[in-house]
């Protein structure tokens, strides 16, 4: 069904918003898939926080044009899904996993502001870690000296009370 002016202006503006406020876009090939398929992709995606949607080649232009984003223009030709997120490695990881499941699904390229990733770098960036997962593993990085020193403080006096207690047994035993 095609779209008048004024449906095509916000289609743009929605996605437009997405963009904006997004870290990174995926771009996908969905040649040969069933509405079964798309339906349990996008209920994937939109339990991540992605926002997933097919577009129209010159709307989505439309709406990366003059945004950090614009160099994935060259990349969006054929029936593409875009997907878009503020964690960019939970979009990628969304798309990669369901690629991985699914051959008619073919991850095309990707975008993170300023920089266009080939399908290897979104499968890169896929495998990284969550940004929770990254944040827990810096804290306990920046955890371990300080749990290290409050253990070393803590056996000084630790130490003396053994030693107290194995004086108090032994002049025990010499009493007895």
């Amino acid at each position: 069904m095609a779209l008048n002016r004024e449906e095509k202006a916000a289609v743009i503006a929605e996605v437009g918003a997405q963009v904006a406020s997004a870290q990174a876009i995926i771009v996908a090939e969905y040649r040969g898939l069933e509405v079964g398929e798309i339906t349990a992709l996008r209920k994937q995606a939109r339990e991540s926080g992605v926002y997933l949607r097919v577009l129209k080649n010159t709307l989505a232009r439309r709406a990366v044009s003059g945004t950090p984003f614009e160099g994935l223009s060259d990349k969006m030709v054929g029936p593409l899904i875009y997907g878009m997120s503020k964690d960019p490695v939970q979009c990628a990881k969304v798309l990669a996993d369901f690629a991985k499941s699914n051959d008619k699904l073919a991850l095309k390229a990707g975008a993170m502001p300023n920089s266009v990733l080939d399908t290897n770098a979104v499968k890169a960036l896929a495998s990284m870690p969550s940004r929770e997962v990254l944040l827990s593993q810096l804290m306990g990085t920046m955890q371990a000296p300080i749990a290290k020193f409050v253990q070393t403080l803590n056996e000084v006096p630790g130490k003396f009370v053994r030693t107290v207690a194995a004086l108090r047994d032994e002049r025990e035993k010499a009493g007895a």
